[in-house]
């Protein structure tokens, strides 16, 4: 008997590590990528507990991840000519994982991205470069997926791990028109500044109109983002030019306080680029195709749980395949339906709301007024020690489940 064959469309984060899962429960995952080989767009993001809960189930891995922890969280304002800081938190390893089970890692998205598609290959996955899927034909048992290059290849069913530019969803709810936040990011690497010598910190500084996020990557790097409103920008993640770069690191963003000047001056391969928001989905799959991560549920950066929501997503999904079709055989569509309803009805609602949480800080972050932005920071102060909002992020990083049921 062959085992069940999935198409995994898309080889950015998600995809590698729900081809590992489908892989070694038992199916015959084979991943198609619209790229001729692994990106390096984007910078870096944070994984969290939750995330790594997930990934931990795969063995060996989260040993091997390329990144850096930090130590301590800071939340510092350089507003107006004066420094503060509003909040300083113990996130060590050992802090992080004796109170929600794992740690903080910060990892840079290419190399983090070749570690995955690396490790995918060792558990036998196949990967197929340079295929953009196009048209999706489903039939009874199977759907058929006809890429740019011509070439056709069928699936029992398929997973749209393809991002944020998914062409899985346009094809399967339409073109939707990206509405843009007015939002920017400016964000690069730069050498561990001289202000954080001898500490690893994970730092969001605060000022008026404008906010930075900075944590290390390695020992002796960092990587930073900072967020502010400007006019319309692609999302497209390029290096800026080498003027571009130069004038970000000679312009006001590099005058702030507690590192973070350092970090704008010494910046290396800076990317400019906007924040969009999507329509919220209503259902998330049709008939034998089903989306996950960016794909379905695409955020922005401010709550830093893209990716480790991508993962929640891999646990709940590769649970109710276990729950429903314990044998790993060829599915009807019926059993799929009740797979992909039970995964959307979880999961759906739970993203959502945390996409609406992700765009809220933002607008929060970039408040603009000196007075506004000083209510701003008392509110941060505050909030550090509000009882519901500590219970809400323990119970978010402490997630998705307590007992694996994969």
């Amino acid at each position: 008997m062959t085992n069940t064959r999935v198409m995994v469309v898309g080889a950015g984060i998600a995809g590698p590590i729900l081809a590992i899962f489908l892989k070694t429960r038992g199916y015959d995952p084979i991943m198609y990528e619209r790229l001729p080989s692994p990106g390096e767009g984007g910078l870096s993001f944070v994984l969290q507990p939750n995330g790594l809960r997930v990934l931990s189930l795969i063995p060996g891995l989260v040993e091997q991840i390329p990144g850096y922890s930090a130590d301590r969280m800071v939340h510092c304002s350089s507003l107006d000519g004066k420094e503060d800081i509003l909040a300083e938190i113990d996130i060590s390893p050992d802090a992080a994982r004796e109170q929600f089970g794992f740690p903080f890692i910060g990892v840079r998205r290419a190399e983090f991205q070749r570690f995955l598609i690396d490790t995918a290959e060792k558990h036998g996955v196949e990967i197929k470069w340079g295929h953009q899927a196009i048209e999706y034909e489903q039939s009874e048992d199977a759907v058929e997926v006809t890429f740019a290059n011509g070439v056709k290849d069928t699936a029992s069913f398929v997973v749209g791990c393809d991002g944020l530019h998914s062409n899985t969803r346009i094809a399967l709810f339409g073109k939707e028109k990206a509405n843009f936040t007015g939002l920017v990011q400016f964000g690069g690497l730069s050498p561990t500044p001289p202000a954080f010598s001898g500490k690893f910190v994970f730092v969001n500084n605060y000022g008026n109109g404008r906010h930075m996020v900075s944590y290390p990557i390695a020992e002796d790097k960092y990587s930073w983002a900072i967020t502010t409103r400007q006019a319309e920008a692609k999302e497209d993640w390029k290096t800026q030019h080498v003027e571009q770069q130069d004038e970000i690191r000679r312009g006001p963003l590099s005058d702030w306080g507690f590192g973070a000047g350092d970090l704008v001056r010494t910046g290396q391969g800076i990317i400019k680029y906007g924040l969009y928001d999507r329509p919220e989905l209503k259902s998330w799959f049709k008939g034998r195709i089903v989306l996950l991560g960016d794909a379905a549920h695409p955020t922005s950066p401010h709550l830093g749980q893209g990716a480790n929501q991508a993962f929640e997503d891999i646990y709940h999904l590769m649970r109710l395949l276990k729950k429903y079709n314990p044998s790993t055989g060829q599915p009807s569509t019926e059993l799929l339906s009740q797979v992909f309803i039970d995964y959307q009805d979880l999961r759906l609602p739970r993203t959502s709301e945390l996409v609406r949480g992700a765009r809220q800080q933002g607008e929060v972050r970039v408040i603009e007024g000196i007075e506004a932005c000083r209510v701003r920071n008392e509110k941060i102060r505050i909030g550090f020690h509000d009882e519901a909002a500590r219970k809400a992020m323990s119970e978010l990083l402490t997630g998705p489940f307590k007992d694996s049921e994969v």
